[in-house]
């Protein structure tokens, strides 16, 4: 519920303050930010009371399992993400490597929030127009990085869901976080996720294997 409340109330403020530094010279872009920020308060709500209504489902006797409301977040709301934090001021570059495939949903959503924190700390602190976000699907493993050019310090610290909270992320799925200054200049953040091999992933490093034999 947190994720959902602090991202919303993120996209507001970005959207809020890029309005009031351009209603004059670009007041297409302002009115344009304004709209985003009605539409993330109405959905922000409904949103809510989507969690709340299964929190007290929850609660209940026990019974015969449920479809959810709304699917969980996952990675493929990227694009999503990345035209919302375009939209905040800051250019979003998604690559995609490997074979993309569904992922177990826990680590579906931990790479998506892991992300869209890193997107969110470029805009708040980085001083950076644009950055990168890399998914890389390996046959273990889902690799992620977001890159930036900009101030190079520390991002999000000072809230205490910023780097802590993706590391934390990383930490229940047992994989590897690091995050700093690059050496050309900017912040990366990276994360690597275990993920289990399935016989789809199992057959691909099998005819990998064969091809370069």
């Amino acid at each position: 519920m947190h994720d959902t409340v602090a991202h919303s109330i993120g996209i507001i403020a970005l959207q809020a303050g890029a309005a009031a530094r351009v209603v004059e010279t670009q007041p297409a872009r302002a009115r344009e930010a304004m709209l985003t920020v009605e539409k993330v308060g109405r959905e922000t709500p409904s949103g809510l009371r989507r969690m709340l209504g299964a929190l007290r489902q929850a609660d209940q006797e026990p019974g015969p399992p449920q479809a959810p409301a709304r699917p969980a977040v996952g990675l493929a709301d990227m694009e999503r993400l990345a035209a919302a934090t375009t939209a905040a001021g800051v250019r979003v570059h998604v690559e995609w490597r490997g074979t993309r495939r569904p992922l177990p949903a826990d680590i579906d959503l931990a790479a998506f929030r892991i992300v869209q924190e890193a997107v969110t700390n470029v805009v708040r602190h980085a001083g950076a127009d644009s950055c990168r976000v890399r998914l890389d699907y390996g046959e273990q493993e889902l690799a992620i990085e977001v890159a930036d050019r900009g101030r190079g310090g520390g991002t999000g610290t000072d809230t205490g869901f910023g780097l802590v909270g993706m590391r934390e992320r990383v930490a229940l799925l047992r994989g590897r976080f690091t995050a700093g200054p690059r050496p050309e200049g900017g912040f990366l953040v990276a994360a690597r996720l275990p993920v289990p091999v399935t016989a789809e992933t199992a057959e691909t490093g099998e005819r990998t294997a064969a091809g370069a034999a």
